[in-house]
C-alpha cells in the first residue's frame, strides 16, 4: 500500500517535476535547466523542451526550444542529457523572457526543427 503522494513511476513523471531538472551536455557539464513542456494539444506528445540557459537570478537567461527527442534522462547525473553539440546548442534558435510565446511560433519551431537535424512532430 503507498502511503505518501509520487509525482512519479519507473514510467511516468509529473510535468511539475521535470521543471526545473537539470540538463546536461555529452560530457556532463551542465548547460541549463528545464523550463517548461511543449505539449501537442490533440496528441498529447511532448514536442519540446523549453530550456533556460546562461544569465544571473534570471538575468539574461536565454531559452533554447529543444526536440524533445534530443533529450534523454540520465539517472547517473539526474537530470536530461542533450544529444547536441556545445556549438549546436550556442548557435541555435533562442528567445528571451519578453518573447515566451516565439516558442508557440510554426516559423520559429521550422528553424529549431532544421537546426538540430530532427524530423518534426508536426
Amino acid at each position: 500500500m503507498q502511503t505518501e503522494k509520487s509525482d512519479e513511476t519507473h514510467d511516468l513523471i509529473s510535468s511539475e517535476k521535470v521543471d526545473g531538472t537539470a540538463v546536461f551536455d555529452r560530457d556532463g557539464g551542465r548547460i541549463g535547466s528545464v523550463k517548461s513542456l511543449m505539449i501537442e494539444k490533440r496528441g498529447g506528445r511532448v514536442t519540446d523542451a523549453v530550456v533556460s540557459v546562461g544569465g544571473f537570478l534570471g538575468i539574461g537567461e536565454k531559452y533554447h526550444s529543444l526536440p524533445w527527442s534530443t533529450l534523454k534522462y540520465d539517472t547517473d547525473v539526474d537530470g536530461y542529457r542533450l544529444d547536441v553539440t556545445e556549438d549546436q546548442l550556442r548557435s541555435g534558435p533562442t528567445f528571451d523572457e519578453a518573447h515566451a510565446d516565439t516558442a508557440l511560433d510554426r516559423a520559429y519551431q521550422h528553424r529549431v526543427y532544421s537546426h538540430y537535424g530532427v524530423n518534426p512532430y508536426w
